[in-house]
């Protein structure tokens, strides 16, 4: 390795050694670079975007003319459609009792509390979950964790399709919480597939096409369980219908498995320097991190107050004052481990190719709160209100309420093309900004308005709301691509922070406030954009054999 190489690859690892004479290095620069290695691109036939630093002896290899076509079904368009596809899958169990509710409440003999309780279960794993996944797929690498979610997940499943009392019922949905986990492993997926001029439309078809899954059980399981009552006979085809999503999950994983690869054939799979809480490259960021990590625990103390005879009696006080005194040690236990695991960066610069900015997540999370945080709130009360605003039969109220997730189909794709084709920054401020008209128009709504024109509000609401999400989403696998399952993790989980703060809001005040507090914190969103950093230029991953790989992230 000459004098020259040494020096460059110093100045990108935060090595100090001294520069040579400046005339002396431009001409062996120019020499050395210009003719003697000329930049070599990364083996990876799909993603053209990847291009090892100067250091590799890797031979080129063309890059693939490919593009994203939903029609194909070969090279990264066949990763999109087994990552939506899984996706779909567990969001399809995550919500396969929604339609059920009150049969299973009939079967069970429970009460209103106690159905409720269940609602609040189905979330409550989640949010730590989706911030765990995230540090394993980093990890271990989306094929093998997504695998492990639909084979597993599909256990809890059973149990809940065949619980004969209520602990058995409940505990069951409190487990497949951590299905609705499985979301942020194929966002590092598709991170790893798709160039940055295609990511965001990949993210968002896969999320949204995937997050109609919730939609699809309450449209077909109905229907598989009044055949399945035909069949068996009895009045509990529930049980046939939920059972049945578990064993098609878990067949599911056999074809991911089988199918599925994490990177194109040569690529690099880049994994965190260190695993075992998530990396901060300042002492700033550490603090800021820290901060963003509360609301989670906060969010799971307020599910656990929601559980206390103060809410619907399911835990004594006494088992939830032991569950707040677990969650601060657990934030302690966090805080301590965070330091040590990040406690150089209060002595030493961390070098440039590790760099990141911490702020890009913090920013992320405060929009996913209000995007889709307002959208799991929304689709639990939405049909509800409109059977109270309106004077509307259930199946009525239902239909109208579903046009909200049906709008996933195309907004949120819509929200990452949007991204990819005008910009990350711009993009969300225009949708947050719409966001926040959305559901203020949606607060004024009352049984005045001509009901046609309350669809019409609630579509128009919904498509930035989803949008948002898409482009949301957009921005995450250009932070750091090594540590993306860990961002998407950690703003997953705060999506799910926003849906328990906001039907906890409802729970205390009327519609129409409840909508106008999701516009307020969107407006917060949109402030806080100010402050996000467009991703522009290249972004730097150390290789396994030490040397470097850019990975541009400019839009265009």
């Amino acid at each position: 390795m000459t004098f020259i190489q040494i020096w460059q690859r110093t100045q990108i690892t935060g090595i100090t050694i001294a520069p040579p004479e400046t005339s002396l290095l431009i001409i062996f620069e120019t020499a050395f670079f210009e003719h003697l290695v000329p930049l070599v691109r990364c083996q990876n036939p799909e993603v053209n975007h990847l291009r090892k630093l100067p250091m590799s002896s890797s031979a080129p290899v063309a890059p693939s003319k490919d593009k994203l076509n939903v029609l194909s079904f070969t090279g990264k368009n066949k990763i999109l459609h087994l990552g939506w596809m899984a996706f779909f899958l567990t969001f399809f169990v995550w919500f396969n009792h929604a339609p059920f509710l009150s049969a299973i409440g009939e079967t069970l003999n429970l009460s209103k509390d106690q159905i409720k309780t269940l609602l609040i279960l189905n979330v409550a794993l989640t949010i730590p979950a989706r911030v765990i996944i995230g540090m394993l797929t980093d990890r271990f690498g989306p094929r093998i964790v997504y695998t492990a979610i639909l084979a597993i997940g599909a256990i809890p499943c059973f149990t809940f399709a065949f619980a004969q009392d209520y602990n058995t019922l409940a505990l069951s949905r409190f487990l497949l919480g951590f299905v609705g986990a499985g979301f942020v492993v194929g966002i590092r997926l598709m991170s790893d597939w798709f160039p940055t001029n295609e990511l965001g439309t990949a993210e968002g078809i896969y999320g949204g096409w995937g997050n109609f899954g919730s939609a699809a059980a309450a449209l077909l399981l109905p229907t598989i369980a009044i055949g399945a009552a035909a069949v068996f006979g009895g009045d509990e085809g529930w049980r046939y219908a939920t059972a049945t999503s578990g064993v098609v999950m878990a067949l599911y994983s056999i074809i991911f498995y089988k199918m599925a690869r994490n990177t194109p054939k040569g690529a690099t799979y880049f994994k965190p320097k260190k695993s075992g809480a998530m990396m901060v490259t300042s002492s700033g960021d550490f603090w800021l991190m820290m901060v963003f990590k509360l609301p989670m625990y906060l969010a799971l103390a307020l599910l656990a107050w929601k559980l206390s005879p103060d809410g619907v009696s399911l835990l004594s006080q006494s088992s939830v004052t032991m569950v707040y005194i677990g969650l601060a040690i657990l934030y302690v236990y966090e805080f301590v481990s965070s330091y040590r695991f990040n406690k150089e960066v209060f002595t030493t610069p961390v070098p440039v190719a590790h760099r990141y900015d911490f702020k890009q997540v913090g920013i992320l999370n405060i929009l996913y709160f209000a995007t889709f945080g307002s959208e799991l709130a929304v689709v639990s009360m939405l049909p509800l209100f409109y059977q109270e605003t309106f004077s509307l039969s259930i199946v009525m109220a239902g239909v109208l309420a579903s046009s909200y997730a049906f709008m996933n189909l195309m907004s949120r794709p819509g929200g990452g093309w949007l991204s990819d084709k005008f910009g990350r920054k711009i993009t969300l401020l225009i949708l947050t900004a719409g966001l926040a008209i959305g559901y203020l128009l949606m607060g004024f709504l009352d049984s005045t308005w001509p009901l046609a024109l309350a669809l019409l509000i609630t579509m128009f609401c919904s498509f930035f709301v989803q949008a948002g999400e898409g482009a949301v989403f957009a921005v995450i696998p250009l932070i750091k691509r090594s540590m993306t399952g860990q961002f998407a993790g950690m703003t997953g989980a705060y999506g799910n922070v926003g849906s328990v703060v906001y039907l906890t809001v409802l729970s205390l005040v009327s519609y129409q406030v409840f909508f106008f507090v999701i516009a307020a914190t969107a407006v917060a969103g949109f402030f806080a954009l100010f402050f996000l950093k467009e991703p522009e230029g290249i972004i730097i991953e150390e290789m396994p054999d030490g040397t470097f790989a850019e990975i541009q992230v400019s839009h265009r």
